[in-house]
């Protein structure tokens, strides 16, 4: 069979757009807390000494920016000075106007909040039916910062990144040839030291035994050395890392953010529906491999096209599956938000490590409940 290759890459929670993206979901959880029909756009910006909160935000609740932001900060792990940014030393500097009304009048009569096309994707590649380059990718961003945080590696930093790439044969992920760990680090620690615990302790405790090899290319932190980092090394903004927040490039994404966003954006709401689908068709076993598209227009309940590609595994015509989907879910917006009741506090864990391909309890666009009534819509 021929052989490709494809890489994916994700980053720690510590990573400054992550830590961004974080402080636009606690403010957004926060004003869903006590008033779900919150309108919100939040963005955020963090750099040396500096954390930045900017947007639109029309709610009843009282949000505390300030507590907000200090404590994702300080429960990320910058509580340190040394770090160059850390949460009680930070200048915490809020601009927040309410939505445009040009925007809420399309949105008050259950329209979208935008224009633009979100994907979803699903395959059989892991037992999440996601791409396992991304899944093997975040899982060693995750396991860097539970070293971190149990102690069990002193030395890390908050700030750190991953990228996997697999050898494919045909469709089928078959080995690793190399694998990328960059973690921010004490000074005082030795290179060897980190290279020999990273590979040890986090890339042999996450990656498949059976897909390693001796020929398996361990790049840990290349430059040699990263202390400065975080955002007194880099600044970070919310909605950067949207292909982290994905399929790792596996999949076309609109290039619209989530993090931050009520569920009337359909930037983000119709995107966890594209999943649903997407997902509910590999599920329901009409497809090996799946990729939706809808589409929208602002002011517009009802998406203006949806896309199926099934990319030759399908056992229905695409356009069968097209009127099967509209047939079984709600697409406009308000039908998304209470389909997948969206209109919660459950944004915060979404920030980091991914957006898909975890459980339905923490991720409820995971669900594939409607798989068995959408392979009666696709029967004849």
């Amino acid at each position: 069979m021929e052989k490709s290759y494809f890489t994916s890459e994700s980053v720690t929670e510590g990573h400054p757009d992550k830590l961004a993206d974080q402080i636009s979901d606690g403010i957004l959880d926060a004003c869903l807390e006590s008033d779900p029909n919150s309108r919100v756009a939040c963005e955020t910006l963090v750099t040396t000494g500096l954390c930045l909160i900017a947007g639109e935000i029309t709610t009843k609740s009282y949000v505390d920016f300030q507590k907000t932001a200090r404590g994702t900060i300080q429960k990320v792990g910058y509580n340190n000075a040394s770090y160059g940014f850390d949460y009680k030393t930070c200048a915490v500097v809020s601009t927040i106007d309410e939505q445009s009304p040009d925007i809420a009048q399309g949105v008050n009569r259950e329209g979208a909040g935008d224009q633009g096309m979100m994907f979803g994707y699903a395959c059989r590649e892991t037992p999440e039916l996601m791409p396992l380059p991304i899944m093997l990718a975040h899982k060693l961003c995750e396991m860097l910062a539970e070293r971190r945080k149990s102690g069990e590696i002193p030395y890390l930093r908050p700030d750190g990144k991953a990228q996997v790439t697999v050898e494919y044969e045909g469709d089928r992920p078959v080995s690793i040839p190399a694998v990328v760990i960059s973690t921010q680090h004490d000074p005082d620690v030795k290179q060897n030291t980190i290279r020999e615990e990273m590979i040890r302790y986090v890339a042999k405790t996450v990656l498949p035994e059976d897909m390693l090899s001796s020929d398996t290319a361990y790049h840990i932190n290349p430059t040699g050395r990263f202390v400065v980092g975080g955002p007194h090394g880099d600044a970070g903004l919310t909605g950067r890392k949207i292909i982290v927040d994905t399929y790792g490039g596996m999949a076309p994404h609109g290039g619209g953010a989530f993090s931050g966003k009520d569920p009337t954006k359909v930037d983000r709401s119709a995107c966890y529906m594209a999943r649903t689908v997407a997902k509910t068709i590999v599920a329901a076993e009409l497809a090996d491999r799946c990729q939706v598209q809808l589409a929208y227009a602002i002011g517009i309940a009802d998406p203006v096209s949806v896309r199926i590609e099934t990319f030759g595994t399908g056992k229905f015509p695409e356009d069968v599956l097209v009127r099967a989907t509209r047939e079984v879910f709600l697409l406009t917006p308000k039908g998304i938000a209470e389909y997948l009741d969206l209109r919660r506090p459950i944004y915060m864990p979404t920030a980091a490590y991914g957006h898909f391909g975890r459980s339905e309890e923490l991720l409820p666009w995971e669900t594939t409940r409607s798989a068995k009534e959408l392979v009666g819509a696709c029967a004849p």
